[in-house]
C-alpha cells in the first residue's frame, strides 16, 4: 500500500505511521503525489490528510516542511502555514523571506500565507507587491496577509479601481477585495454589476465575501441582481461544484417561498440552466457524483414550479427600467409589451425585443422606420434592417 494510501486511509496506525514518514523525511515526492491527486478526494478527507500530518509537525521536524513549498496546494497550505508559525522564530521568518524574494510562484504562496498567520510585517512590501500577482493563490494570500496587518493601501486603491473603464482591472479588484474580507466593501462591489461587461465573473465573486442570504438581507434588489448573473454563468464562468458554495439549492427554496416579478424571472432562469445543464454530456462529464445529483436536485426542485404561472408573474420585468429587462425579454412570452420595448431609449434593448419578435413571427406588429428615427447607431440600424 502506497503512503498516500495509507495517509487517507481510516486505518489509525496506518495513517499516522504515514504522516510521520512524510514529515519526518521531508519526503516531497509523496507530498507531490497527494497534491497531484487533490481534486480525486473528498474534502472531508483532505480535511483529515491535513490534520494528519499537522500532528506530525514537532520542533524536529518543522523545517521538513519547507521542502513541500514548490508543491502549492489550497487544501495544505493552512496546516504548513500554522505548523510554521507555532514553531517561529527570527531565523525562520529570514529563510522564509528569502524565499519569498526567490522562489517560485507556488513557494511565494505558501509564504504569503505564512505572513497572514503570522502577522509579521517582516514581508509587507513584498505582499503588496504580488498583491495583484497572475498567480492567484499568491494574490488571494497577500491579500489575506495585507488584511491580517490591517494595512489599507491597497484596499483603498482596489476600491478606487472599481470605477476603472478597464474591466479586468475591475474584477482583479474585487477578487482583492473578497481575498482582503472586509465586508464593508460589498456595496461598492455591488455597484460594479451594472457597469461591466464582466459582470457574472464579478457576481461569482461576491459570495465569498458573505453568503448571498446575508447580501439578500441588505440590498434585496442588488443581489437578485447578483443570483440572476450566478445562475447566468454556471457551467460557464464558474464551475458546477461551485452550487454548494453559494447554497443554490437554499436560495432557490427561498426565492420560491418569496415570489415577486424579479424572483419569478429568476427561477425561470434557474429552469432554464438547469434544464441546459442537464441535458448536455458536457456539462456533467468530468463532474463528481456529489455535485452531479446537487444539480439533478435542483433541477427537480425547478421542475415542480408552474411556468406559466411564474412566467406571468415575471412579465412586469419586461419595462425598460427593469434591471432584469434583458433577461425578461429572452423568457417571457408578451407579445405587447415586446412591441413596447421597441420604443426604449436603450438600443440593445430595443434590438433584443425585435428579435424576440422575430423568433415569435410577430414583426408585423411593428414599424421599422418609426423604430429606426430614434436609432443612431449605424451597426444596430443595419442589423433591424436585415430582420
Amino acid at each position: 500500500m502506497s503512503l498516500v494510501k495509507k495517509l487517507t486511509s481510516k486505518n489509525k496506525p496506518d495513517y499516522e505511521m504515514a504522516a510521520s514518514h512524510i514529515v519526518d523525511n521531508a519526503d516531497f515526492k509523496t507530498f507531490e503525489e497527494l497534491v497531484n491527486q487533490e481534486d480525486f478526494l473528498f474534502d472531508f478527507v483532505k480535511n483529515n490528510v491535513a490534520n494528519r500530518l499537522e500532528n506530525a509537525v514537532n520542533s524536529n521536524n518543522y523545517l521538513n516542511l519547507l521542502k513541500f513549498f514548490p508543491f502549492y496546494s489550497p487544501s495544505y497550505v493552512d496546516f504548513i502555514a500554522k505548523s510554521l508559525v507555532k514553531f517561529s522564530n527570527n531565523d525562520l521568518i529570514a529563510e522564509i523571506l528569502e524565499i519569498f524574494k526567490n522562489g517560485s510562484e507556488n513557494e511565494k504562496a505558501y509564504c504569503a500565507k505564512f505572513f497572514a498567520v503570522s502577522k509579521s510585517t517582516a514581508a509587507l512590501n513584498i505582499l503588496k507587491e504580488y498583491a495583484y500577482s497572475d498567480f492567484e493563490p499568491l494574490a488571494l494570500n497577500c491579500a489575506e496577509a495585507l488584511a491580517s496587518l490591517d494595512d489599507r493601501e491597497l484596499y483603498e486603491k482596489a476600491l478606487n479601481t472599481l470605477s476603472s473603464d478597464d474591466d479586468f482591472e475591475k474584477l482583479s479588484a474585487v477578487k482583492f477585495l473578497v481575498a482582503y474580507g472586509d465586508k464593508n466593501a460589498i456595496p461598492a462591489i455591488l455597484n460594479t454589476l451594472k457597469s461591466s461587461s464582466m459582470a457574472e465573473n464579478i457576481a461569482a465573486e461576491i459570495p465569498y465575501l458573505d453568503s448571498i442570504f446575508n447580501i439578500l438581507d441588505f440590498d434585496s434588489n442588488a443581489g437578485l441582481y447578483m443570483i440572476n448573473l450566478i445562475i447566468d454563468g454556471l457551467g460557464e464562468v464558474t464551475t458546477l461544484s461551485q452550487v454548494f458554495d453559494y447554497q443554490l439549492y437554499d436560495v432557490i427554496c427561498c426565492l420560491l417561498n418569496n415570489l415577486g416579478s424579479k424572483e419569478a424571472l429568476i427561477v425561470l432562469n434557474a429552469k432554464e440552466k438547469f434544464n441546459t445543464l442537464t441535458e448536455n454530456d458536457e456539462y456533467l462529464y468530468d463532474e463528481d457524483k456529489n455535485t452531479k445529483n446537487e444539480i439533478y436536485d435542483i433541477k427537480k426542485l425547478l421542475s415542480s414550479i408552474d411556468s406559466n404561472m411564474i412566467s406571468n408573474l415575471a412579465e412586469v420585468e419586461l419595462d425598460e427600467n427593469s434591471d432584469f429587462v434583458l433577461t425578461a425579454i429572452d423568457l417571457v412570452k408578451n407579445e405587447q409589451r415586446l412591441v413596447n420595448l421597441t420604443s426604449a431609449k436603450n438600443p440593445t434593448i430595443v434590438l433584443k425585443a425585435l428579435a424576440g419578435l422575430k423568433m415569435s413571427g410577430k414583426m408585423n406588429l411593428i414599424n421599422k422606420e418609426e423604430i429606426l428615427k430614434n436609432i443612431s447607431d449605424e451597426n444596430i440600424k443595419a442589423i433591424i434592417l436585415a430582420m
